[in-house]
């Protein structure tokens, strides 16, 4: 029986709970901007990757690797892009 519950997604979905309730925490205490900030941006990385390894099963093929590369090049691509539009546009660099 042990072998079928699913103790990982579960434990998976508590953390994400946990993170929630973290996130939660920013505005129930009334928070700086900067420290909402930065655990609001922390818990939202930390969901995502929780998500995509413990619930879409990144790392369950045998081909885990080419999975990541592609992650890691999209994480890349949206940095630069984010970074670049700041720096075109509100940092006045041309």
């Amino acid at each position: 029986m042990k072998e079928l519950f699913p103790l990982k997604q579960v434990m998976g979905f508590v953390f994400s709970l946990v993170l929630t309730l973290v996130a939660l925490l920013v505005y129930f205490l009334d928070m700086s901007f900067a420290a909402g900030m930065t655990v609001l941006l922390i818990t939202a990385f930390l969901q995502a990757g929780l998500q995509l390894v413990v619930f879409m099963h990144a790392g369950e093929t045998k081909d885990r690797g080419a999975i990541y590369t592609n992650i890691y090049y999209a994480v890349i691509i949206a940095l630069a892009t984010i970074f670049g539009t700041l720096l075109t546009l509100i940092w006045g660099y041309v």
